[in-house]
């Protein structure tokens, strides 16, 4: 009679079908007058079938802490060579840190000290507007060019040969490393002797030769250009990514009604790869405004503290002669922020809208007050 109850329980609406057709087949077997035998056989393999299914049942849910599992060398590396870094650096910007060894660390009086002297020097406003300047004069032609690229490997009607070996050519300088292209720039504006200069001397184009390295104007330009060089093959790549995700249905219907190749770039693909191109310039801020390989290794800094970026300014804070690693690591943190705002910013130009304007998450919270007000969904 247990057994009966125990079988009709799980006959009950909270079992899966097969538990309950199991139960079912027992629940029969057990009401009809068998031999004791019988009946012991019947138990048994009930017991067997439940405990099967529990196993079982069990054994999928078990599959998920192997994704933790996975997941703890990640998570160890992000928190020792991340995650404590960024937090040490925190702390180092509130305390006196300076010098090879300082006497005793401590937090100071003025804790955002550090951070206001930061804000207030002339060298770290010099750094962050070179940053800005030689970010801008890099990606804006990159950006231009990339869509340009895209727009050309993309579009069905042209059918361009070869575009694997133009994607590879294109791509090619994010490959070289940074230390490589900025010593090779060195060498071909190099002063007194260089391969550029001796090309405009032999075609008579300059009477001697010109010292590039201390023009302020072209050092930034330089830099500047050495970025977009190295960068537009891979935001290339990554926008014809995007737009091949597209459905060609979409391109069909706009040629069907008459849409020319600007229209349909324009009003077609780019609104579809707006994630994509958020990705881009979040990715390339976030890299542009850490700018420090090119303008340290090209020209270190100079002219002038033309080249100077806020990456080489905290570098030299920490580690050229004076060693203020709390200054340094304030100036860190200022950045942090500022990127951080900047991308607030990005993601909210280009986020996800409806129909009536209204963001997804605004769009989701107007629904809800509509449904309470008895309104349409």
């Amino acid at each position: 009679m247990a057994l009966t109850s125990y079988a009709l329980a799980l006959r009950s609406k909270g079992a899966s079908r097969k538990m309950r057709n199991v139960s079912a087949h027992f629940t029969f077997r057990i009401d009809q007058e068998v031999p004791a035998k019988q009946m012991q056989k019947n138990i048994l393999n009930f017991t067997l079938e439940v405990f099967l299914m529990n196993k079982k049942k069990k054994g999928v849910v078990r599959y998920a802490k192997f994704g933790y599992i996975f997941s703890i060398p990640f998570v160890l590396a992000f928190c020792i060579f991340s995650l404590y870094p960024i937090l040490y650096t925190l702390v180092i910007g509130f305390t006196n840190m300076q010098g090879v060894i300082t006497p005793e660390v401590h937090i100071l009086d003025k804790p955002f000290d550090n951070f206001a002297q930061v804000i207030s020097s002339p060298s770290f406003k010099t750094a962050l507007k070179n940053t800005f300047v030689i970010w801008l004069l890099n990606f804006v032609p990159q950006l231009s060019l990339a869509l340009l690229l895209t727009a050309w490997f993309t579009d069905r009607r042209w059918n361009i040969k070869g575009q694997g070996l133009y994607k590879v050519l294109i791509y090619m300088p994010n490959i070289i490393t940074a230390a490589t292209i900025a010593i090779l720039f060195k060498s071909l504006f190099d002063y007194p002797t260089s391969p550029v200069n001796d090309i405009l001397t032999k075609l008579h184009l300059v009477s001697s030769p010109v010292n590039f390295p201390i023009s302020k104007t072209f050092a930034r330009n330089a830099v500047a250009f050495i970025q977009f060089w190295m960068w537009y093959g891979y935001t290339m790549l990554i926008l014809i990514a995007g737009v091949l995700g597209i459905s060609p249905e979409i391109f069909d219907a706009a040629e069907v009604d008459g849409a020319n190749k600007w229209q349909i770039f324009w009003l077609v693909t780019i609104p579809n790869i707006k994630t994509i191109m958020l990705f881009t310039l979040v990715t390339s801020l976030i890299g542009g405004l850490n700018m420090f390989d090119i303008p340290k290794l090209f020209l270190l800094g100079g002219p002038d503290n033309a080249t100077t970026t806020t990456s080489v300014y905290i570098y030299n804070q920490a580690f050229s002669g004076s060693y203020m690693y709390n200054r340094a690591a304030a100036a860190s943190m200022i950045m942090f922020l500022i990127i951080m705002f900047f991308s607030s910013i990005l993601f909210l130009l280009l986020r996800e809208k409806d129909a009536d304007g209204y963001g997804t998450a605004a769009a989701k919270k107007r629904q809800k007050q509509l449904a309470k007000k008895g309104g349409v969904r």
